[in-house]
């Protein structure tokens, strides 16, 4: 296949609208089921991307949910607790392979905004991670390949239009790209940059202890940042993203907004949060929703009555005290930025958050601020010496 026509681009008014190689060259992907749209794509190459990256620098299989081209959440194959089972909503029979438990952390991250997401695997996408993705909303995967069983349950979602996408995992594209805006054609080295270990030796902190865990969760947040639109700010904790603040423009509010998400995915662990009684027969995205309204502390009256007919019983909201004992909990949380973190509020921030470990290229005329805090937290930071702005 050479070419492919979609039915519009972003908008159902951008007619015509087309996939294709710019060489003439073959697609290196095929469409096994549904019918991808503009965004579907933009969605699917960038996630595909990502995950391949994740698997190539953490050996681990890799996965990401996307939406709007930036990813809610990216994780790859740890293991999950009893306790993250239940906040994703998890059956207990289901036997979770390293590939589903990447799925289930990348949706996990941020459910609200993983509602009708795009999936990225890096591996062959098994029944385990097939019969997670049957009881989510989803719009569609895609993947390098799939066993047979989990393509049949895949291609029965959505009243069989769910998007599946088989990519080759050899295509390398060139190394120029371009693109248009306006009728102008602009050109680049596409971001080739590889994310490894070794871009976290230049410690500038007096703390330098960075453990494995803790380089396996910054390379998670920098990939994902690769990906994410600018500017952008990735925490990320116990193999997977848990905040991602996309396309702000200042670094700050990035650094809220994901420090905002990450507050959430931790409470939504809380045992109050985990032991709600809601109605029988509620579906998992109200659930989610509902959930996100109780975790706010700025609920509108008519949001507080619509949200109370949903439970059984209606649980008291968690006290401000209750909520930073919990957070409280959690240790060693990583943070990178896609660019140079020009004051130090970000890391007073990032701090609330329990933030330790900190990735940034580092360049700003405020570098020792930033440094001074760090230290002032205790917390270890590296400089990469790369930037990873992405539009």
């Amino acid at each position: 296949m050479s070419e492919l026509v979609i039915k519009y681009g972003c908008n159902p008014h951008q007619k015509p609208s087309k996939v294709y190689m710019k060489n003439g060259g073959k697609l290196p992907f095929e469409i096994l089921n549904g019918n991808p749209s503009y965004i579907n794509f933009m969605d699917a190459l960038n996630a595909w991307q990502l995950v391949k990256e994740l698997k190539q620098a953490t050996g681990l299989p890799g996965a990401a949910s996307f939406k709007h081209v930036s990813p809610a959440g990216a994780a790859v194959g740890v293991p999950l607790s009893d306790t993250l089972r239940k906040a994703y909503h998890i059956d207990e029979d289901l036997e979770l392979t390293p590939t589903a438990c990447a799925y289930a952390r990348a949706r996990g991250a941020d459910r609200v905004s993983s509602f009708g997401d795009f999936a990225a695997i890096s591996d062959t996408v098994d029944v385990s991670t097939a019969k997670l993705l049957a009881s989510e909303v989803s719009d569609g995967i895609i993947a390098p390949d799939y066993d047979p069983h989990a393509l049949e349950m895949l291609k029965a979602k959505k009243r069989g239009n769910y998007v599946i996408i088989r990519i080759d995992p050899d295509y390398t594209p060139e190394e120029l790209e371009t693109r248009e805006i306006f009728g102008i054609t602009l050109e680049q080295l596409r971001n080739n940059a590889v994310i490894n270990k070794e871009m976290f030796n230049n410690l500038v902190t007096e703390n330098k202890d960075l453990p494995p865990e803790a380089i396996r969760d910054l390379l998670i947040a920098t990939i994902t940042l690769k990906y994410t639109q600018s500017n952008s700010i990735c925490f990320a904790y116990d193999g997977q993203v848990i905040g991602c603040g996309a396309g702000q423009q200042s670094r700050i509010h990035c650094t809220r907004l994901a420090g905002d998400k990450a507050d959430i995915w931790m409470l939504r662990q809380h045992p109050k949060v985990l032991s709600m009684k809601f109605k029988e027969g509620l579906k998992k995205p109200s659930i989610d929703n509902a959930i996100d309204l109780y975790l706010r502390d700025n609920i509108t009256e008519v949001e507080l009555k619509e949200w109370e007919t949903l439970f059984e019983e209606v649980p008291e909201k968690l006290t401000l005290k209750e909520k930073e004992d919990w957070l409280s909990n959690f240790k060693g949380i990583a943070y990178s930025s896609d660019a140079f973190i020009p004051f130090k509020d970000n890391i007073d921030r990032a701090a609330k958050s329990n933030v330790k470990y900190v990735a940034q290229p580092g360049g700003s005329v405020r570098d020792e601020d930033v440094i001074e805090a760090c230290n002032k937290y205790g917390m270890v930071m590296c400089f990469t010496g790369i930037r990873l702005f992405h539009h």
